[in-house]
C-alpha cells in the first residue's frame, strides 16, 4: 500500500523552532506537504535565478549598466493586455500597508482604505512566531473572527466593510530556517504563499475574492514567470478555477523597471497592475550602482520623486501599465501623525496631499498609506481629480523614457546631519528588528527595511568610495561613521526607544557591514541570522 503523500511529506519535513499549539494549527500534516510540494518542485528554479542575479551584479560592478533587453523586444513592441481584472480591484485609490501583527491587521482592514497590503516582507521581523501569528490572524481574518483584546481590556474586531485584503509574502532571496524540506532551507516567499493560500484560497475563491497577491523584489521576468507556475502548480492542487490568483508586482528594483512589460506578460492572465515602491527601489538604484562612483546619491531627503531618474521611473511605469489593461498603483506616504504640535502635524498632512496630488496627476490609480489617519487625505485628493473607479484609459503618449532617463544622475549634497541621520535611522531600525519588531516610527516617519537599506547602501558608498565631503569641506570618512555609531548606541542603550535592549548587536552588525569591502545584497539576510 502506498504511503499517503501527507505522511511523505512530513517525514521530509523538520520544524527548527517551538511552534505553540495554536501556530501548530497552520502546520498540520496537509499544509506541511503542500510546502514540501512546492519546495520539491519549485526551489531549484529558485536558487537558479538567485545565481543570475549574483552574475548580472559582478558585470555591473565591473562597469556595464543596466539596460532594456534585446531578446524581449518584441514583447515590448507587440500589442496584448492582461486578463480580466477582478470587481474587488477595480478601485484601488488607497491602499494601505502594514506588517502581520493581529491588532494592526484589524485597524487596517477598518481604516477605510480600498485594499490592505498584509505585509510578511518589508514590515514584518520574520521570526517563526511572528510569520505563524501572522498566518493565524490572516486565517481568522478571512473567516471573519478576527478579533482582540489588548493588555488594558480594549477590544478590537474588524467592521462590516473592510478594505480588500492582498498579501505580500517575502521575496526570492529570503529565506526561512525554521522549516526544511530533506535537510534544504525552504524559500520564506513558498513557506508565506503556500501557508497562506492552503488554509484561505478556496474561501476567498467562493467570495470571488482571489486569493490576492504583491509581489515583491522581482528582478527580471523569468523571476516572475517562477511565481505564475507557483500559483498554476497551487490552483490545480488548491482545486481553484485557473487564473483565480491574482496579482500586483513592485517595481522596487532597478533592474525591473527595464522589463515591466515582460513581468506583466509572464503573468498575463493573473497580473492586475505594478506598483512604484520607490524606497525600494532607491535602494536597488544604489545596490545595483554600487560600483560608479558617477552615480552616487545624495543625502536621502533629496531624492524625491520629482528628481530624474524617480520621475522617469514613475511615469514610465503608468504609460506601460495602461498600454496593456494594468493598474499603475503609485508610492508609499510614510508620515505619521505628531502629536501635540498642531503646525507641525499640518506640514507633514501638506507633503502628503502634494505628493498624491502628483500621483494622481500623472496618472496613476491609486496609493499607498502606511497610517490609518492617512486614508482620508490621500482619498480626498484622488476623490477630486479621479472620479471614476481608475484611469487606466490615461495613455501617457507624452513620456519618453530610455536608459539614459532610468539612470540619470541625481545631484545634491551630503550634510553633516543627512549622514548622521542615516546612521541614527539604520542602527534604530535595525535593532527594532533584531527585537521582532519591522515597522518602526522614528522622526514621524514609519520606517521599514527598505528605508533603513537606503541609509546602509548610502553609507556604504559615501564611504568606500573615498574624497566626499560636506558642504563645508570636512571629509566623510570612517572615523566620523564610527563616532557617530558609537554616539548613537550610547545615546539608544538606555533610552525607551524599539529595541533598545538590541543596540549593541545592531551596532556591531551595522559596523562590520559598513567597514566590509563589499557592500552586503540585503541587511536582512546578515540580521535574520540573529533573530529569535
Amino acid at each position: 500500500m502506498a504511503m499517503p503523500r501527507e505522511r511523505l511529506a512530513t517525514e521530509a519535513v523538520q520544524l527548527h523552532g517551538q511552534p505553540s499549539p495554536a501556530q501548530r494549527e497552520v502546520l498540520d500534516p496537509q499544509a506541511l506537504a503542500f510546502l514540501a510540494d512546492l519546495h520539491h518542485r519549485f526551489d531549484g528554479r529558485r536558487r537558479e535565478l538567485l545565481a543570475a542575479r549574483r552574475e548580472r551584479q559582478a558585470r555591473w560592478d565591473a562597469g556595464e549598466l543596466p539596460d532594456f533587453r534585446t531578446d524581449t523586444a518584441a514583447i515590448r513592441e507587440s500589442e496584448w493586455t492582461v486578463g480580466p481584472i477582478p470587481p474587488a480591484l477595480r478601485d484601488r485609490r488607497v491602499e494601505i500597508t502594514g506588517p502581520v501583527e493581529r491588532k494592526m491587521i484589524i485597524n487596517a482592514l477598518n481604516s477605510g482604505a480600498k485594499v490592505f497590503m498584509a505585509d510578511f516582507e518589508d514590515s514584518s521581523a520574520p521570526s517563526f512566531a511572528n510569520q505563524l501569528d501572522g498566518q493565524l490572524s490572516l486565517r481568522d481574518a478571512v473567516a471573519g473572527k478576527l478579533d482582540y483584546t489588548s493588555p488594558e481590556g480594549k477590544h478590537y474586531r474588524v467592521g462590516a466593510n473592510p478594505a480588500v485584503l492582498v498579501v505580500r509574502p517575502r521575496g526570492w532571496h529570503l529565506p526561512e530556517r525554521h522549516i526544511t524540506v530533506d535537510g534544504e532551507t525552504m524559500a520564506g516567499a513558498l513557506v508565506d504563499f503556500g501557508l497562506y493560500a492552503f488554509h484561505n484560497a478556496r474561501a476567498l475563491q467562493r467570495r470571488d475574492l482571489g486569493p490576492y497577491f504583491y509581489l515583491p523584489k522581482l528582478e527580471c521576468m523569468e523571476e516572475a514567470a517562477l511565481w505564475d507556475a507557483v500559483m498554476t502548480h497551487a490552483e490545480t492542487e488548491l482545486d481553484l478555477p485557473p487564473g483565480s490568483m491574482k496579482v500586483t508586482v513592485l517595481i522596487e528594483t532597478l533592474p525591473a523597471a527595464f522589463q515591466m512589460h515582460e513581468i506583466l506578460h509572464a503573468l498575463q492572465s493573473r497580473a492586475v497592475g505594478l506598483n512604484c515602491g520607490r524606497w525600494d527601489y532607491i535602494f536597488s538604484y544604489l545596490k545595483t550602482l554600487r560600483g560608479h562612483r558617477d552615480r552616487l546619491l545624495p543625502e536621502r531627503g533629496q531624492v524625491l520623486m520629482t528628481v530624474p531618474f524617480l520621475k522617469a521611473y514613475s511615469e514610465l511605469l503608468i504609460q506601460t501599465c495602461h498600454r496593456r489593461g494594468a493598474f499603475a498603483m503609485g508610492g508609499m506616504a510614510a508620515q505619521i501623525p505628531i502629536k501635540g504640535d498642531a503646525a507641525a502635524n499640518e506640514a507633514a498632512l501638506a507633503k502628503v496631499r502634494a505628493d498624491k496630488l502628483r500621483e494622481v496627476k500623472a496618472g496613476h490609480d491609486g496609493t499607498w498609506v502606511a497610517h490609518p489617519a492617512l486614508v482620508p487625505v490621500a482619498q480626498a485628493v484622488f476623490d477630486e481629480y479621479m472620479p471614476e473607479p481608475n484611469q487606466r484609459d490615461v495613455e501617457r503618449d507624452d513620456v519618453r523614457v530610455g536608459r539614459e532617463q532610468l539612470l540619470a544622475p541625481c545631484p545634491g549634497t551630503i550634510t553633516r546631519a543627512g549622514f548622521d541621520n542615516n546612521v541614527e535611522v539604520c542602527l534604530r531600525y535595525t535593532a527594532a528588528w533584531l527585537d521582532g519588531q519591522g515597522c518602526v516610527p522614528i522622526h514621524h516617519l514609519m520606517e521599514d527595511a527598505a528605508t533603513a537599506e537606503i541609509a546602509r547602501a548610502q553609507l556604504w558608498q559615501w564611504l568606500h568610495h573615498g574624497k566626499l565631503e560636506f558642504p563645508d569641506h570636512a571629509s566623510i570618512d570612517f572615523a566620523l561613521f564610527d563616532h557617530a555609531l558609537a554616539t548613537h548606541a550610547h545615546r539608544l542603550r538606555d533610552s525607551d526607544v524599539p529595541g533598545a535592549a538590541r543596540v549593541d548587536a545592531a551596532a556591531r552588525l551595522l559596523r562590520e557591514l559598513i567597514h566590509a569591502d563589499a557592500l552586503a545584497d540585503f541587511l536582512t539576510l546578515p540580521a535574520y541570522e540573529q533573530l529569535a
